[in-house]
Parts: structure tokens; sequence; C-alpha cells
């Protein structure tokens, strides 16, 4: 079969520790805020930055030591999304599904499998995502991995297919002959391999979030990973993919919140009552921004808990402690929704109706963290931890806890 695969950067850093991870994404974060929201404004897919991106190092991350990268801890990992996150919430979300397939190689993949993946990892390649399909309201997987004779092909529709416009792989969720769920790393120019730009949510609008079609796509069993067996056995893949998120938001909340505080400063008029000159003197509004400011540090603080309860999941993988991690993880996707919410909303309640205004775009911040939280319903977050608190269950196994 004939694979066409884009070339990753050039030159690609390799990050040997976790100071380095968050200072690499501090002065990455700095870069990309300069144009985001003209990015989003005029939905112009962000290349020139993921290239920066994926040189800097930073998507080489959580390859383990053993494979010659920096081996971060889960904790350190959600910072430098939530960094990159209050620049850009799209540039934030377009690497979660990389981290995730770097975890489920990490939990299933042959030893050959991730000595091919991480080594490709480290060298600037990109992994992308065709996990979710829509259509039906039953949660099946249709893509189909199916053998004829020695060979393998992939068929299916997938949407959600966030960052796969960018990757040079696509790790897909397939169902084989029979009906086990297996992720295949798929190169992004395969032959059948067909990808749209087709997401005009109104929120996240620069994340590659389209469609993914697969025609009897020829793949190889070296890209095959084992994926039911991964939930049928205690792992902590769902957890990481849950406070990638949590720090998406928790990001996109802090963005918010930087963003509110000079307006205030600069541009907002305090209300005839207050009695005060400068709207930062206003004692209602100084309220409100404490009330936010509350809120970002209580869920970053639940997100630290949570990163720490994930690496010791990755380090001694039991039932318990995979449990523990969903738990730690579900409070801290609860929280970041709420506070990231409520950022966004009191950046308009406490700066006024010129904060409106189109040419200052800061209507993304709400879009961004309204359109993400909604990626799994954060009610069940709450069902996962009153169930254990009341009944002693533990949460399910899979992706979406």
């Amino acid at each position: 079969m004939t694979i066409r695969i884009a070339p990753p950067p050039a030159t690609v850093h390799v990050i040997a520790s976790d100071a380095e991870a968050i200072e690499t994404a501090h002065a990455l974060a700095a870069e990309f805020a300069l144009g985001a929201s003209d990015r989003d404004r005029d939905r112009i897919l962000p290349w020139e930055q993921l290239e920066r991106f994926s040189a800097s190092g930073l998507w080489g991350i959580t390859v383990p030591r053993e494979h010659g990268g920096a081996g971060v801890s889960v904790v350190t990992l959600a910072q430098v999304i939530a960094i990159i996150g209050a620049a850009d919430g799209s540039l934030s979300q377009i690497p979660q599904n990389h981290f995730y397939a770097l975890e489920v190689l990490r939990s299933g993949g042959t030893p050959e499998q991730q000595a091919q993946f991480y080594a490709l990892a480290l060298s600037g390649y990109r992994f992308g995502n065709a996990l979710a399909e829509i259509g039906a309201r039953d949660f099946k997987r249709r893509t189909r991995l199916s053998r004829d004779g020695e060979r393998l092909f992939v068929t299916g529709q997938k949407f959600y297919c966030t960052g796969a416009i960018f990757a040079h792989w696509i790790p897909t969720l397939v169902v084989d002959d029979e009906d086990r769920q297996q992720i295949v790393f798929v190169p992004h120019g395969a032959e059948g391999v067909a990808i749209t730009d087709d997401w005009d949510g109104f929120g996240q609008r620069v994340t590659g979030s389209g469609s993914v079609s697969f025609d009897r796509v020829e793949v190889r069993p070296e890209w095959v990973i084992p994926f039911q067996s991964s939930f049928e056995n205690p792992t902590p893949i769902g957890p990481l993919a849950q406070i990638l998120h949590a720090a998406i938001d928790l990001g996109i909340g802090k963005g918010a919140f930087a963003a509110t505080l000079p307006f205030i400063r600069e541009r907002t008029r305090p209300w005839i009552d207050a009695g005060v000159e400068r709207a930062a003197d206003d004692p209602l509004l100084i309220a409100g921004v404490g009330e936010v400011s509350v809120r970002l540090r209580a869920a970053e603080a639940l997100v630290n808990r949570a990163g720490r309860a994930v690496d010791e999941a990755i380090a001694d993988t039991t039932e318990f402690t995979v449990a523990q991690a969903s738990l730690a993880v579900a409070a801290a996707r609860a929280l970041t929704t709420a506070a990231g919410l409520l950022a966004a909303s009191k950046l308009f309640e406490l700066t006024g109706t010129s904060a409106t205004l189109a040419a200052d775009n800061l209507d993304r911040h709400w879009r961004n963290v309204r359109t993400h939280t909604l990626h799994d319903p954060v009610r069940w977050k709450y069902h996962a931890i009153g169930n254990h608190s009341l009944n002693g269950i533990n949460p399910p196994r899979h992706g979406a806890i």
C-alpha cells in the first residue's frame, strides 16, 4: 500500500523536565494570545501556531523517560494545557486527543508499538482523533475494522474529530469482526481517508473538529491497539482524558478573567450609586471579581489534586487507584465547568455593555467555554461522586469518566 504522511516540523526540541514544560508553555502562550481573537473572529485555522507548538516539544512531554521523553506528571500536563487555554482555547483543545492516544498506547500497546509511536511523538508528529460518531443514539461504533484475507481495512464515518485536519496520524475507534473495540492509528494521507473541515459550532471554532471518512482504508496490524480490553481491566485512560478537558475549561476561564481585569480598570464606568470615580473602586464590582477569583482558584486546586490522583493510578494501577482518580477528576470537571462559565459570564456582567462590542470579540471566551463544557454532561460527574459517596459504587470504566 502507498502511504503519504505529511512531514513534521523540521526541528523539534525535546523537553527534559516538568519545569521546562511549564516555562515553554508560558512562552508559547504569550505568542498565541496575540492573534487569538483574530483567528476566532475570521476562523483562521492555526497552522503556523501548531507548527510552533509541535516544534517546542510540548507534544512529546508525556513520552516516558525510558523512551526518551520527559515523562512529566499529569499535574504538569494539566497545567500546560490550562496555560495554553488561557491564551487560546482552541489551541489547548487540539492536542487533547494526542495525549489521549499516547495514554492508550502506554496502557495497551506492545513494546514495539510504543517504541514506534513514542519516537514519532518526540519527532513532532501530531496524533488527532476519529472517535465519535453521530446519527445514532445507542453509542455503538459502526466504523469497522474488517479482514479480507491477510489484509485489514477501516470503513466508516466520524465526527467531532478535533485536530484530525492538523494530524499526521489519526487514531480511530473501530469495532473488529468479533465486535471488539480497537484503536487504529491511521496515517493522515492514507488512500481512502477524507477529512472535511465542517465544524461550525459557535465556539472552539478553529479546533478542526469536523468529519473524517474512511473508504476501505488499508491499515497494518502493527497500527492496531487493543481498546476494549483497556476498560475491561482498570487503566487510567478515562481519568487522563477527562483531566485534560478540565484543564481546557480552567484555562478558558482564566483567559476570560484575565480579559476582565484590564477592561474594568481602563474602560468600565462605575455605577452611579457606588459614589466612586473608578469602576475598580466599586465595592460590589470588587466583590464580583473576588467571587470569580475564588472559584477559579478552587477549580485549579481540584485539577492539581486530580492530577496527583491520576499520577498515582499510573504508578500503581489498581481498581482502587483508578476509581479514586476518576472521582477526583469528576470533581475537577464539575468545578472547572462552573468556574469557567462563571468567569466568562461575569466578564460582561462586571464590565457592562461596552464589552459586547464586536471589535473586542470578548464573547469568544463565553462561546469557547460553553461549547467545550458540553463535551460530556457534567450532571453525570455529580452522579458518579454521589453514587460513590452514598452507595460505595465505583465509577464505570470508560473514556468519559
